[in-house]
């Protein structure tokens, strides 16, 4: 191997690397922020109960977090997959490796939106149901 290709690998490597250290990064920080924030709280007497409803709930149905990862991971695969015959035979499989990643998570996303909750109201619905409250309250007074 050439000085010129292992540059190239390494640089490859890093490149894989740095977005993967960054995310830790970030994360990291945000657990000690999230720390620091209860123990202030805990100081000022704040009950545990409520400190725990501090987190956000996530909005949304679940399903279309699944739907969205699949459908990138499996054009990342297909574009390995045309690409593979050009850059050699490892390309391919990893192409075939993400598109059954991305067929996975598809069919992960379809099951969750079979079998999710229906009594779970959307964002839009509560919105829509408290301005109405706040109509017939308005009409009443």
């Amino acid at each position: 191997m050439s000085p010129n290709e292992a540059f190239g690998v390494a640089l490859i490597l890093i490149a894989c690397a740095v977005p993967v250290i960054v995310v830790g990064v970030v994360y990291y920080l945000k657990k000690r922020f999230e720390h620091k924030q209860i123990m202030i709280a805990l100081e000022k007497g704040t009950p545990l109960s409520e400190l725990r409803s501090i987190k956000p709930k996530p909005v949304g149905p679940i399903w279309i977090k699944y739907l969205s990862s699949g459908v990138l991971i499996f054009a990342i695969g297909l574009a390995f997959i045309v690409a593979g015959p050009r850059m050699g035979s490892p390309m391919l499989f990893v192409g075939l490796i993400l598109c059954g990643v991305g067929i996975a998570s598809l069919i992960r996303s379809l099951l969750y939106r079979k079998y999710q909750p229906k009594s779970q109201p959307s964002a839009g619905s509560v919105v829509v149901e408290n301005e109405a409250k706040l109509v017939t309250e308005e009409q009443q007074n």
